[in-house]
């Protein structure tokens, strides 16, 4: 049995390291640009859209696997929207970890701020 679940993550090892050199690539570039607090507030903010984006997707094409009546696909994309889930879990531990720590990156809903920074545009003038 472990072998069978080793098999199946080493199908899915590209997409891992394609989605970790990117999150490498965007933290160091925001680092150097900005702070590395907002470097890891931007890779937050990306990876939970990703990760989510991508379950879902691979949720969909299982379904479809699944309907065709195509045993391995169903199976390789069940494993890969597993890992999405189990990554944008471990996404979110990191984003509440990251506001446990820093307090002031408390990220708001931008349909609730949008009318108050309109409020504060128009009063400034």
């Amino acid at each position: 049995m472990p072998a069978m679940i080793l098999a199946r993550l080493y199908r899915i090892l590209p997409l891992l390291v394609i989605l970790a050199i990117l999150a490498l690539g965007i933290y160091a570039f925001v680092s150097w640009r900005y702070t590395p607090n907002r470097a890891k507030e931007v890779v937050i903010k990306l990876f939970v859209v990703l990760n989510a984006g991508l379950a879902a997707f691979f949720a969909l094409a299982t379904l479809y696997a699944l309907l065709e009546g195509n045993a391995f696909v169903t199976d390789f994309f069940l494993t890969c929207a597993l890992m999405m889930l189990v990554l944008l879990v471990a996404t979110l531990g990191c984003r509440r970890r990251f506001l446990k720590n820093h307090p002031h990156y408390a990220w708001k809903r931008t349909d609730a701020s949008a009318p108050e920074r309109l409020r504060e545009l128009l009063k400034k003038r």
